[in-house]
């Protein structure tokens, strides 16, 4: 997306991301401030992460407020006279949500609920959900209140002026609870690569074009969709080999196969078959709507799940240049 697109999306606007501090929320605040808002909102639980953003961050744009959106009301105030939320607040590693799924309901549908209430009682005019490819046809409690949350978005359009927006994708590289950090510092401390199984496949996208398609749904999103980024995949084993090789020089680094975490899947889906009957293709993306449109909008061809299994693979010289080109290696 150009910068002169951007700027009439962002500048003026005031913005709320749920989940600011995290990963992808500090990049998005990034990239925002760089286009003229009138405010961006981080909203956030954690002070600390609040504290330190802000010495690192400092700008008279960014408004920090702390709040959970577990709490109906402090949403409700929070989102009063905001012009786009960006949704990104979630708990969202998976085998504590095997272990404790009722605290996932809590925050991923519940604190949902609460910023769709919130957004149609102040009448947000656009709110995008941040989702994933877990979301797609999920074994693990992380992924079902993912796509609870993507199909409450999705219904609420039906009730009231807001624009409801979902985009999804897979691992996000370098983001919290990315396997990549985890086996960077695993081998800077010289330590054995743990693989749950060699042959498992992953989605890895750059930080910087999941932002973009945020963006594109804030501008092309009249509502009810599900913007998906097209992307690459890699083997779990190809990812080790190349980041041992990368970061130590060694290309026999370590690694012990150590079986399946609990709600592991072996390869993720991005777009399901059903899905796929209704969506438009473009050349870097899927657009699915929802069931009202699928017989004047679908566009796709070869009806077919999108997976990481079926999707371009990198081999470890494509794994490395990746990487270098985000920093991790």
């Amino acid at each position: 997306m150009d910068s002169e697109t951007k700027r009439k999306i962002i500048s003026g606007k005031i913005f709320l991301i749920t989940g600011g501090t995290g990963s992808l929320g500090n990049k998005i605040v990034r990239e925002i401030i760089k286009y003229s808002p009138k405010r961006v909102i981080i909203l956030s639980r954690d002070e600390d992460k609040q504290y330190n953003m802000a010495n690192e961050l400092p700008s008279q744009l960014i408004e920090f407020e702390l709040g959970d959106i577990r709490d109906e009301k402090r949403m409700k105030e929070v989102t009063k006279g905001v012009d786009i939320i960006i949704h990104a607040a979630a708990l969202k590693h998976v085998p504590p949500s095997e272990k404790e799924p009722l605290e996932f309901i809590k925050t991923n549908v519940l604190g949902t609920n609460n910023i769709i209430e919130a957004s149609i009682y102040n009448e947000v005019p656009v709110v995008i959900g941040v989702g994933t490819d877990k979301a797609v046809k999920p074994i693990n409690v992380y992924g079902m209140t993912k796509s609870l949350q993507e199909k409450m978005m999705i219904a609420a359009n039906k009730k009231n002026k807001t624009k409801f927006i979902c985009v999804r994708y897979g691992n996000v590289i370098g983001s919290r609870g990315s396997v990549i950090p985890f086996f960077k510092k695993k081998i800077i401390n010289n330590e054995v690569l743990p693989i749950t199984n060699p042959n498992m496949t992953r989605f890895l996208l750059k930080l910087e074009e999941a932002i973009n398609l945020i963006f594109h749904a804030i501008d092309k999103g009249e509502g009810g969709e599900i913007f998906v980024k097209k992307m690459p995949a890699c083997r779990m084993d190809d990812l080790a080999e190349a980041m041992g090789f990368a970061l130590s020089n060694n290309p026999n680094y370590p690694k012990k196969v150590i079986g399946f975490r609990p709600g592991e899947k072996i390869h993720e889906i991005l777009v399901s078959e059903d899905e796929m009957r209704r969506a438009k293709e473009l050349e870097d993306m899927f657009i699915i709507p929802d069931y009202s449109h699928e017989s004047d909008y679908s566009t796709v061809e070869k009806i077919e799940e999108y997976g990481s299994y079926n999707t371009k693979r990198l081999n470890q010289e494509e794994i490395i240049k990746l990487l270098k080109e985000d920093g991790w290696v």
